[in-house]
């Protein structure tokens, strides 16, 4: 396929799926409906909307709590990931006599690895001691010798690097086992991998909407607490105008009166028009289900894998594990010499968009949800001619 005028493809391959998902055509017209409710309603939107903005939120819970395996009430959309992570620390990381080390994988995503020190150190205590950083071939082997030294355990489901898809249930039962708190980062399992985190037993998680739940760039997170926390009422956790009641928010009482659901811990009332293509995003996943994306995305990444061997591509190594039970759709290719200048010649003489990872990684996902087999032929034969 030639280039089009000013050296840009007329269409692309799009494997950058893990880093921003593409925009359903949904979302533009119905965002543009909630942009028309707030010009020709005003305050009176709230109730008085096609789609009232005071109960926004809660059709997004059942597709939420649907696409990680988990109940409605511990179920809940709020903020970013980032600031999410920070708020369930505030709950969840209680370090107390020999247990007040937070354990990550070592190659965690970056923003991970600094709200964890920062929180570390937020609590007096020395973020290089206390922040334990173990490769992902040897958490088990720390928790069985360490893990009373543990408070809490937090790591990605999927890695954002190598793209490995971590034994969340067995890492789960392991680290509570041993007493400790166990969390998950799932912004590169949401929507890629399936899930089931009420049955796994995890203490709490927390997903971005951006990547595989394509709902546009800094798009609205989401978090899960397991019931078992819910109504425990000595429970530590922020709070404000979004963590009480709905029934009596507008009696205006000065304390809080939160009800057993993960809405307990949201605090601000949600941004409409980034709620709203959240919204859109969930609705897509419910209706074609996780089994059958995940079934297709088996499909897509064994074709991929296939033709990249076949090519037999000489200072291209795979980092991903094999096993199709061990990742999600994200291939992560090791180049020898460096992959930014290889990820920009994919894009401006192929029109293939994958991303890179400095210093030799390139990711290439082919997202189940619009990704093609020609797609993936595209990337092999590029690389290939490259």
């Amino acid at each position: 396929m030639p280039p089009a005028e000013g050296g840009r493809y007329a269409e692309v391959a799009y494997m950058a799926g893990n880093s921003l998902g593409l925009q359903p055509r949904a979302t533009r017209a119905e965002l543009l409906e909630d942009l028309d409710a707030w010009a020709n309603l005003g305050v009176e939107a709230h109730l008085e909307a096609k789609r009232p903005w005071l109960p926004y939120h809660q059709p997004l819970t059942g597709p939420a709590a649907r696409l990680i395996g988990a109940l409605p009430s511990e179920t809940v959309i709020m903020n970013s990931l980032t600031v999410n992570l920070h708020l369930l620390m505030v709950t969840f990381y209680q370090p107390a006599g020999g247990r007040t080390r937070i354990l990550i994988e070592d190659n965690a995503f970056p923003s991970d690895s600094y709200a964890v020190r920062s929180h570390v150190r937020f609590r007096g205590f020395d973020p290089d001691f206390h922040v334990v950083r173990v490769p992902a071939p040897k958490i088990g082997e720390f928790l069985e010798r360490e893990g009373g030294t543990v408070a809490l355990v937090l790591l990605g489901g999927v890695n954002y690097l190598t793209g490995e898809l971590l034994d969340i249930p067995g890492i789960t039962a392991l680290g509570r086992s041993k007493g400790a708190i166990v969390g998950w980062d799932l912004a590169h399992a949401a929507g890629n991998v399936e899930l089931s985190m009420h049955d796994w037993g995890a203490d709490f998680a927390a997903w971005c909407s951006y990547k595989y739940l394509n709902a546009g760039p800094g798009a609205l997170a989401g978090v899960f607490i397991h019931e078992r926390h819910l109504d425990d009422p000595g429970i530590q956790r922020f709070e404000g105008w979004w963590s009480t009641d709905p029934e009596t928010r507008f009696e205006m009482a000065p304390v809080s009166r939160p009800l057993p659901r993960a809405d307990a811990w949201a605090i601000s009332n949600p941004p409409i028009f980034s709620m709203g293509p959240v919204r859109t995003s969930l609705e897509i996943f419910d209706q074609v289900g996780m089994d059958a994306l995940r079934a297709r995305s088996l499909r897509l990444t064994g074709y991929l894998e296939t033709l990249l061997d076949g090519f037999d591509m000489e200072g291209i190594d795979l980092v991903t594990p094999r096993e199709p039970a061990r990742r999600g759709c994200q291939l992560s290719l090791r180049v020898a010499g460096g992959a930014g200048a290889l990820s920009r010649r994919l894009r401006f003489e192929f029109g293939v968009i994958a991303d890179s990872r400095e210093p030799d990684i390139l990711r290439v996902a082919p997202v189940p949800l619009y990704s093609s087999y020609h797609d993936c032929w595209r990337v092999a034969d590029a690389l290939r001619q490259l």
